[in-house]
């Protein structure tokens, strides 16, 4: 069975921060993923994984100035030393914090730069975060993101991160595969799974179209879950979606789940 981690940015948010992770214990989560943890130390949110008896297993770096409608950094020409500031920060707060997944964000390509010149800033920020991240057992992430949700984000489909990666070589990446992007930019979901499952370092779901839970929407979630079952995937399971309404009443589709296997 699929082992699945709250994602705390987006599930529990009717309550201050740091009370989530109690919460996603009490509704039998071992994990608990987060988008951008920097506003509160990370010795307090190691207390917290603590206290609750949790692993926190991804995080993003920095996206820069979010303000600005920065997504991201490295995949942005000439912002190699602001990307490297953001993967030390990211960094630290994985190492306090035990966390083994850090999200490499690639950002939103800027406008009248040629596509090559961002291809070949990813590339080395990449090569340079696997140098740093491999003597830690981090993996870094990649992820493909759909325009609709984040308009004009430098990668978008699983074939372009798989390929990136396979041309990199470096043991240390792996691409974040989530689900909902992928069926939003490209559809065929079962069989992107298969083609790219030895390339995947972590998964991500939510309902199609509207990001909530994944018993809502278009995609059918026991079939792919019983499918990473049987090609042998024992990554995390990432459920960033925003609830439709509370959190825990939404949880129906993950105790059937525990339950019955589908």
């Amino acid at each position: 069975m699929p082992r699945f981690a709250a994602n705390i940015s987006t599930m529990y948010t009717d309550r201050p921060f740091l009370d989530r992770f109690a919460a996603a214990r009490r509704d039998g989560f071992a994990a608990v993923e987060c988008q951008f943890p920097y506003a509160v130390p990370a010795d307090a949110i190691r207390s917290a994984l603590e206290s609750a008896g949790l692993s926190l297993v991804l995080i993003n770096t920095p996206a820069g100035d979010a303000a600005a409608g920065e997504r991201g950094l490295a995949a942005l020409p000439g912002r190699e030393a602001d990307f490297r500031e953001a993967l030390d920060r990211a960094i630290e707060y994985a190492r306090l914090t035990g966390c083994a997944r850090i999200h490499l964000m690639a950002g939103v390509a800027p406008e009248g730069v040629p596509r090559a010149e961002c291809d070949a800033a990813f590339a080395g920020n990449l090569r340079h975060a696997a140098r740093l991240l491999a003597p830690l057992h981090i993996t870094g992430l990649i992820e493909p993101i759909n325009p609709r949700d984040m308009p004009g984000y430098f990668l978008q489909t699983q074939g372009e991160a798989h390929a990136l990666l396979a041309g990199i070589g470096e043991p240390a990446l792996a691409v974040q595969m989530d689900l909902y992007h992928c069926q939003v930019v490209e559809g065929d979901v079962a069989t992107r799974i298969r083609r790219h499952i030895a390339g995947i370092g972590h998964v991500q779901i939510a309902g199609v179209p509207e990001r909530e839970e994944p018993d809502r929407g278009e995609l059918h979630y026991p079939y792919l879950f019983a499918l990473l079952d049987a090609l042998g995937y024992d990554g995390w399971v990432g459920c960033e979606y925003r609830p439709h309404g509370d959190t825990t009443a939404g949880l129906g589709w993950l105790h059937r789940w525990r339950e019955t296997g589908g």
